[in-house]
């Protein structure tokens, strides 16, 4: 894919420490009720500690956390970020969060650490999520953390499991493979 995939330049939203997946980044319900679809999230990202977040941010916008970002870890707020065309670094992350964002295709830094005193809401910042390298426009200071490993950067390409499954399954059928797997008879 192209380089622009990995260069994302717009607001900056920042959030502090512990932000819980539920409560926080989604309100409760929407995990309880198991809702995944994008359209129905959307309009309750950061509900409980940003009212009206979801008109605020535009395609491009990147949000910035502290430590401990999506606790009690699920996906759906991460498929919102991720239809919203919005990035995210962050100090620090569960393992398991790190997994469900990184499995919808979501642009993600975990390891940044300091990142959040180094910018503002509202501030005009960029990132290179393939080298690192973060740009903060509004305060004209410029670092660099950890990239996206580039064990996964195919997978984000691809939009995450749902997109390289697809790939996966057309390579599989375009070789002339089986369309079904089936378990040898005995």
């Amino acid at each position: 894919m192209s380089d622009n995939i990995w260069v994302m330049r717009g607001r900056c939203h920042k959030f502090g420490d512990n932000v819980p997946h539920g409560g926080g980044i989604v309100p409760g319900w929407i995990l309880a009720r198991r809702v995944v679809e994008a359209d129905k999230i959307i309009p309750h990202l950061f509900e409980d500690i940003a009212p009206g977040f979801d008109s605020r941010c535009k395609p491009g916008d990147i949000i910035i956390a502290g430590k401990n970002f999506g606790m009690s870890p699920k996906m759906n707020g991460f498929v919102a970020m991720h239809a919203l065309g919005l990035g995210l670094l962050c100090e620090s992350m569960p393992f398991l969060a790190y997994r469900a964002a990184v499995g919808v295709g979501l642009r993600i830094m975990s390891r940044c650490e300091g990142i959040t005193s180094i910018c503002e809401t509202g501030d005009d910042v960029e990132i290179n999520y393939r080298t690192g390298l973060f740009i903060n426009h509004t305060r004209n200071i410029e670092r660099e953390f950890p990239p996206i490993p580039e064990t996964l950067r195919e997978l984000i390409e691809l939009g995450g499991n749902t997109g390289w499954l697809k790939r996966w399954w057309a390579t599989k059928n375009s070789t002339g493979a089986p369309a079904e797997d089936t378990a040898p008879s005995s």
